[in-house]
Parts: structure tokens; C-alpha cells; sequence
């Protein structure tokens, strides 16, 4: 039986098409569903686009037990996928899926991490601070942002010429090269 993936994301969706992609080609794993906070966010067309049942919840919802933890479970997930979901995880769905739910970071943790650094504002700190790397953390989920343990990190040089907007490409090539096969790996491996 195929081992089953829930995604959560907040945004455009492309992690999310990717890592929906990779495990289409595979016998191994599906995505079963894709779960959004924004009721307009273009993950939840592009995974319709790609037949997996996408839905968008509220705060509220969230936070709830009998909410979207009642829809996890329902799921069975083996793994939860955390691709540019930009809410602090419940702990009530933590508690429920220990060890269960992964997330990957735009920089190299610890550095660039916790509350409001994600997206850009993360490239913007690595342009600043000029750094000759950056790269991105695959980590579990914790009750804090950014400070579960690491499964995984990948580098990526950088040129003092590096914009934000070119540190994004970079690390963008990565996680769709790198964040589908850890996930893989992890599903084997648990």
C-alpha cells in the first residue's frame, strides 16, 4: 500500500506541484491532500489541477480539534508536509502526529530562522549579512518555529553580486531538486 502524504501551504503551490509530481511517478507514495489557510491561494488550483482533493480551513479551524485535525485524521497520513505554510503549527496535530510533520527552510538553520523570517525576508537577511552560502533545512516540527531537528540541509554558494531575487532561484532549484527525496527518504526510513 502506498504510504500517504498531507501537504499544508500558504502560497503559490510550486514546492507543492513539485512534490505532488514526484510522487506521481513513483509506486512508493501518493499526496492524498493538500490543505491551505488561504481560501484563494493558488497551491489549492494547482493541486486540483493535478486530481488531489485540496481544501482551505480558517485559524480557527486549525486550532481545533474538531477541525482540520478531525480531517487528518480521516487522511491517515504517514508523513505531513509543511511547503511555504507560513502558520505556527498546532500543537494539538503535533501531539496527534509525533514525528510526523517536516518542513523545509529557505536558509541554513539556525541561522535565518523563527518568527517572520520566511520567503524574501530571509534573502534579504542572507544579502545583508553577506554570506558566501545559504542553502536549505529540512526539519521536523516543533512547538517553536524553526527549531525542530534536522533531517537534512543543502548548500548553495553564493557571489557577493547575489540579489535576494537570485538567492530565491537558488535556493527554489534546491528545494524542488532536494525536498521531494528527503521526503522519500524519511518515509522509508520511519
Amino acid at each position: 500500500m502506498k504510504k500517504r502524504i498531507v501537504i499544508f501551504a500558504s502560497g503559490s503551490g510550486t514546492n507543492t506541484e513539485n512534490i505532488i509530481k514526484y510522487f506521481q511517478r513513483t509506486q512508493f507514495a501518493e499526496v492524498v491532500l493538500v490543505l491551505s489557510n488561504k481560501k484563494d491561494a493558488k497551491v489549492l488550483e494547482r493541486s486540483e489541477n493535478l486530481n488531489i482533493k485540496a481544501i482551505s480551513f480558517t485559524k480557527d479551524e486549525l486550532f481545533s480539534k474538531d477541525g482540520i485535525l478531525k480531517t487528518l485524521k480521516e487522511s491517515k497520513p504517514d508523513i505531513i508536509v509543511l511547503a511555504g505554510f507560513l502558520l505556527k503549527f498546532p500543537e494539538v496535530i503535533l501531539k496527534e502526529f509525533p514525528n510526523k510533520v517536516i518542513n523545509v527552510h529557505p536558509a541554513l538553520l539556525p541561522k535565518y530562522g523563527g518568527k517572520g523570517m520566511y520567503g524574501n525576508f530571509v534573502h534579504e537577511a542572507v544579502v545583508e549579512n553577506n554570506e558566501s552560502e545559504t542553502g536549505i533545512t529540512i526539519h521536523y516540527v516543533n512547538e517553536n518555529y524553526d527549531e525542530g531537528a534536522i533531517i537534512s540541509q543543502k548548500k548553495v554558494m553564493l557571489s557577493e553580486n547575489d540579489t535576494a531575487k537570485i538567492i530565491a532561484e537558488k535556493v527554489h532549484k534546491l528545494e524542488y531538486e532536494w525536498f521531494p527525496k528527503i521526503i522519500e527518504e524519511v518515509l522509508r526510513n520511519g
